[in-house]
This record gives C-alpha cells, structure tokens and sequence, in this order.
C-alpha cells in the first residue's frame, strides 16, 4: 500500500506552478528545511513559537545539506523521524497548527521570493558556505523578511553529546599500512577534511616523507571547530555573526589544518625536514608565512586560494609549489 500523505503537508513541486494563497494565508513562522534536530529541540522552538501562530517546517527532499554529502554531521532532518510529535502537537493545538512543507534544498529560493512569512528561522549548519554568501540571504535582505540564526542543539550538553556520537560513527582516519602514490596522499588529504564540521569549507592536510615512487605517510590533519566541533553551530558562526567575506581570517572559528599539523609535528616529535604536505587548498597567506620558517621541502595542493599568495610566497622561501590535478 503506499504511504499516506501526513495531514498538514505541502509539497513545492505541487505548488511550485500553482496558486501559494494556502500557504501566503498562513502567515507562519517558517522553519527552513533544518539539519537533523533533536525532538527537544524541535520541541523547544514549538513551545517558543506555535503560541505566536501557525509554524511551518521546510523538510529537505536530500538526506544530507547539499555540498556535503554522505558526511552524518551534515544530515537533514526527515520528515518520519518528527511526524509523531508533530501529529501529537496538531492533535493538541486548537488554534496553531504545524504544517510541513518539502522541497529540494535548491528550491528555497523560490520559497523565500514567492511567500511572505511572519518570521524565518534558519539552523545552522544546514547550508553549505556561509548563509550571507548566498543567494537566499539576498532575497531575504532584499525583501525585508525577518530571520534569525538559530542553533540545532537544545543545549551545549546536547552539542557535545551530538559531537561524540558522530565521531564514533564516522570512526577512526585509520593509517594507511603502506607507501602512497602521490594521487593518494592528495586524496586523503580530500577524504580528512571531512571530518570537519566548518561548513564554510573543509580542509585536510597530509604529511609524508617522498621516497623513489611513493611517499611514506606521517600524519594527517583537518580544521577543526574549536574548542569543540559544534560549538559555532550551537552558539553561532563568527563569520556568519559578522558578516565576513569567505577570506576574513579576522573572524573564523576552526583551527587551520596546517597549524594543526604543526601542532601535532610538535606533539609527536615529527621531523619536518624533506618532508611533501599535500592539501586541498592552496594555504591561506597567514599559513604561508608559518611555512616559510618550517623544515617542509614541498607544497602539493588541489585548488588555489588568496590569488596565489602562498604559491609565490612559498617559492621564494626555497619551497617547492605544486597544484595537483586529480
């Protein structure tokens, strides 16, 4: 049999060419389609805002925010895992209902140009990049539409909680048992960064010694939100706080992933010198200057940054620069 459509449901891909008068007659609190919540915490921002009037929550047609798939940190919330609580609150509420509306998470736009809403709420982390480079943050501005950052988290307990939980499912970056070709360092520097929960970019870094053919591994590191990997999530991005273009390194919230390598090259008495670190990007110009005084022999990157600052910096302190095609 197929499943039944919830009571209090829209989807966009019926409305899309259709009239939005039942929903525009709502004049709602609108969700955006949120990354996986907690029912306490959903339950809070029901408690806080179903008494001002009618909610409806976005739910994303994807698993995980689009740009960074198949990462757990990064799932969307799906609609079977709240229908319970959302059934008991409609059955409860005389007066407010919350209705649910889905759609593809590249559909918001169209959302937020064709209805009007008494307020949108947006949870961070269920967007890739920082939401004021985007174009839905453009057409909110633009219109005026009231909106808040709000966290995914009831509380920091449930944010750290929430972190350990993933780090036990994504598992340990074990250590490879033999050399690497060069493709496969730069692939996991690629893979490593994944493990970080900076949605405004990802990076990775691997170190290893080159041999004839190869390149013996020694570590690998990524930027991580510091001082615990949900904690800009849970109490807001300072990038996303302050408004800064994706380059402001005024206003960032992770450890870069070279420093972190430098960081644990100290802690584990690594000796840098003839070393090759492969990384996803092009270091930063801050990062770069760092390197100059290091004992790495050689860059090895996939994607540029800052115009090429690091590429010529780099080369004039004696380095070896290199951008990998994979």
């Amino acid at each position: 049999m197929p499943k039944k459509t919830p009571e209090y449901h829209f989807d966009w891909s019926e409305l899309a060419f259709e009239s939005k008068k039942p929903l525009r007659e709502l004049r709602a609190t609108f969700i955006a389609a949120p990354r996986e919540m907690s029912t306490q915490r959903l339950t809070q921002l029901i408690k806080a805002y179903l008494p001002k009037g009618t909610i409806i929550l976005g739910i994303a047609k994807e698993t995980y925010v689009e740009g960074l798939e198949n990462q757990p940190q990064f799932r969307m919330l799906q609609q079977a895992s709240v229908q319970k609580l959302l059934d008991q609150v409609n059955a409860a509420s005389p007066k407010h209902k919350i209705y649910t509306l889905s759609y593809f998470q590249r559909e918001a736009k169209y959302i937020f140009s064709k209805l009007d809403f008494q307020k949108v709420l947006l949870v961070r982390g269920s967007w890739s990049r920082t939401f004021h480079t985007r174009e839905e943050y453009y057409i909110i501005a633009n219109k005026r539409q009231e909106y808040e950052l709000i966290s995914p988290f009831a509380s920091e307990e449930e944010a750290r909680v929430y972190e350990k939980t993933i780090n036990r499912e994504m598992g340990e970056f074990t250590k490879p048992k033999g050399p690497l070709s060069e493709k496969a360092m730069s692939e996991r520097a690629a893979a490593i960064a994944r493990y970080s929960y900076d949605y405004s970019f990802q990076t990775g870094v691997v170190l290893g010694i080159p041999t004839k053919h190869s390149y013996t591994f020694l570590g690998n590191t990524f930027n991580k939100v510091v001082p615990f990997q949900t904690y800009a999530m849970h109490y807001g991005t300072s990038r996303e706080v302050n408004f800064s273009p994706p380059h402001d390194l005024n206003h960032y919230d992770t450890i870069h992933a070279e420093v972190a390598m430098i960081i644990k090259a100290q802690k584990e008495g690594l000796d840098l010198r003839g070393t090759t670190l492969f990384i996803n990007l092009l270091p930063c110009p801050a990062c770069a200057r760092m390197f100059c005084e290091t004992d790495i022999e050689e860059f090895v990157y996939l994607h540029d940054h800052s115009e090429g600052y690091a590429y010529e910096l780099l080369q004039k302190a004696g380095k070896k620069v290199r951008r990998l095609a994979l």
